[in-house]
């Protein structure tokens, strides 16, 4: 998934064409993700060109009161705080907290060092299935595709690629998309978080900070979205079983997501 080469949106890709076996595909143009849109520029051809109908924002408040999303023109706004609920015991800051941490090796280590953070995001990973505010957040956003009439429909939180991450691989997996596409699309935006983060992460190094530390936490690994479906697993058996009944999204809204996001083979 090759990132859409716009200049004032970070990590910005299309879900469209991504394989779905037996020859079907999703859709292009219609299910977009990316990082924070404080930056975003509605005179960017790249951005202006999507014709973004819908921008729904799993930020918390405080992420969103630190940089307030510039949505574009004939957009309207749909906030989802995911992590309303978990936050404050999670032991892991927002994203817009990063910028903190990696600025101060000796805070990181205390906080974050010794596995902790890939602990911290383990539990957040689960969180996304377990608690009230994240399933009312997956709920809204899975509502919103689930109207026949939508338009293009762009998803988000910070850097655009763990809350934002499971979204995506929610929606591709009612579709159809095997384990190894949804994992190929999830681990897909490391190149750009680490381009984004790398003066952060030059500068955490170049203080004695540990590379892996920061790692960790700007990047995404296979054991965090792992951690994730094993708590739907658990908890519902199945996806379909978590949509239907952890989220309580009917399944007449998943049977019009499927048609509007999938392509069959001519």
């Amino acid at each position: 998934m090759p990132a859409i080469p716009a200049a004032t949106v970070a990590n910005l890709r299309d879900l469209g064409t991504l394989p779905l076996g037996e020859g079907r595909s999703v859709r292009e143009g219609l299910v977009l993700r990316s990082g924070q849109l404080d930056r975003l520029d509605p005179a960017d051809p790249a951005v202006a060109a999507l014709g973004i109908r819908t921008v729904v924002d799993f930020r918390t408040a405080a992420e969103r009161t630190a940089r307030p999303d510039h949505v574009p023109d004939g957009g309207r706004l749909l906030v989802a705080d995911v992590l309303a609920d978990f936050l404050a015991t999670s032991g892991l800051p927002p994203a817009a907290q990063l910028k903190t941490l990696l600025s101060d090796p000796a805070l990181a280590e205390e906080h974050l060092g010794g596995g902790r953070a890939q602990d911290a995001f383990r539990r957040t990973y689960r969180a996304f299935v377990n608690t009230e505010s994240a399933r009312a957040s997956y709920r809204a956003f899975l509502t919103e595709l689930g109207d026949p009439y939508a338009g293009p429909l762009l998803f988000h939180c910070t850097a655009g690629k763990d809350r934002t991450g499971w979204a995506a691989t929610i929606v591709l997996v009612l579709l159809g998309a095997d384990e190894e596409t949804v994992m190929t699309e999830y681990l897909a935006v490391n190149p750009g978080v680490r381009q984004a983060f790398a003066p952060m992460i030059e500068g955490f190094t170049a203080q004695g900070g540990d590379p892996e530390l920061a790692l960790a936490l700007i990047g995404v690994v296979p054991e965090y979205l792992e951690a994730a479906l094993d708590e739907v697993a658990v908890r519902h058996g199945s996806m379909e079983a978590y949509v239907r009944d952890g989220l309580g999204v009917p399944d007449e809204v998943v049977r019009v997501i499927r048609e509007r996001l999938t392509v069959h083979a001519a």
